[in-house]
């Protein structure tokens, strides 16, 4: 199937071309005909499916078609991290470059002022965290009584950072005869309720099974005890000198020091997390994006937001809290065909964990010695 056979129109397809997308991956395919028409999507994907396309696209065309251009806020997506707004609103300005919509994104951690002078400017199209959007419209620089198409991304993941209770404020301030369109890579009965609450008749999208995902990586275990973790982890990055790792770090704190013990071995790296600047972590990933720095420690919240094509390494320097975690991980190498390797260390008191991934994966992993 090509895009041209979703009924996409002219502008988008030309935005297309020059992005050189030319067959929409499954969720695509899946949900941008329902989209078009209006429908309610209700979508099991995680980051790198394509999602981003699946919901921008309908909604681009959907506005730049409409009879009458109103003036006002007209679709709001609603994401967990401040990387993933900014990529999300990159996916609006890079679908939508041939239209005369307008798009902005709001996030915490950084001044506000911009965004406010952003925002009176006018917008069509807003991508939000949910702490600054409250902020915002707090403050009555944002209304959302014009909002046609709703979008609630990462689903799962704000519930895993505690912005349900946000969720539910915003819900309230918008139009009741608007499109929805949920996504969670996965669905607790906390998501699955809130899903059942918004969605009005929806299509349901299940791409790629939340234990699959990792079918085309190369899995494997090191045993190792805490205090070697380090030592192991430098012998490892010297002997794959030229491939980009992305190593998770379980807190913040551990993530300074993974990326200390690296820099004084003389390896290039730099760490991610919730306490660090917006621009600092910003700027962590255009160096790795640019593989001006080949080695980026990050912990599961801040790892959000980072979409790299062609990442060749996962190292799970600690045990997730979660199997799902796990799959989520090392979902972020091997993508769009490309093979991919993901390493684990496991110390004795995190050898439960391994069971309870390997139930989820299906999947045996290959213990090394260490």
């Amino acid at each position: 199937m090509t895009f041209n056979e979703l009924n996409i129109s002219a502008p988008i397809l030309r935005a297309l071309e020059n992005k050189q997308y030319k067959t929409p991956t499954p969720i695509q395919e899946q949900a941008i005909p329902p989209a078009l028409n209006g429908r309610d999507i209700l979508g099991i994907a995680q980051t790198g499916t394509g999602k981003t396309a699946a919901f921008a696209i309908p909604i681009i065309q959907q506005l730049d078609e409409a009879p009458v251009r109103k003036r006002g806020i007209k679709a709001l997506i609603l994401t967990p991290t401040r990387e993933l707004a900014i990529q999300i609103d990159e996916g609006f300005r890079d679908y939508g470059r041939y239209t005369k919509l307008r798009h902005t994104v709001v996030y915490g951690g950084v001044n506000q002022r911009p965004q406010v002078d952003k925002l009176r400017q006018g917008v069509d199209i807003l991508v939000a965290t949910p702490g600054r959007l409250l902020d915002l419209i707090n403050q009555k620089y944002i209304r959302l009584d014009m909002v046609e198409h709703f979008v609630l991304d990462e689903a799962d993941r704000m519930l895993d950072m505690g912005f349900i209770h946000d969720i539910k404020r915003l819900l309230p301030l918008l139009p009741i005869e608007k499109q929805t369109l949920f996504f969670s890579a996965t669905m607790p009965l906390t998501i699955a309720r809130l899903s059942g609450s918004i969605l009005k008749d929806p299509v349901k999208v299940h791409v790629i099974p939340e234990a699959s995902v990792a079918e085309q990586i190369a899995q494997h275990l090191y045993f190792v005890e805490k205090q070697q973790k380090s030592d192991l982890l430098v012998s490892l990055l010297k002997n794959e000198l030229n491939k980009s790792v992305l190593v998770f770090s379980r807190t913040k704190h551990g993530a300074d020091r993974i990326a200390r013990i690296l820099t004084q071995k003389g390896i290039d790296c730099e760490a991610i997390h919730g306490n660090k600047s917006q621009g600092a972590r910003q700027r962590a990933l255009s160096n790795f994006k640019a593989r001006r720095t080949r080695v980026i420690v990050a912990t599961d919240i801040a790892a959000r937001g980072i979409d790299i094509a062609n990442l060749e390494m996962v190292i799970n320097y600690d045990m997730p809290d979660v199997a799902e975690t796990y799959v989520h991980r090392i979902g972020r190498t091997g993508r769009a065909g490309q093979s991919g390797t993901a390493l684990t260390f496991c110390s004795r008191d995190e050898q439960m964990m391994v069971r309870s991934i390997q139930r989820l994966t299906g999947t045996k992993l290959n213990a090394i010695s260490a």
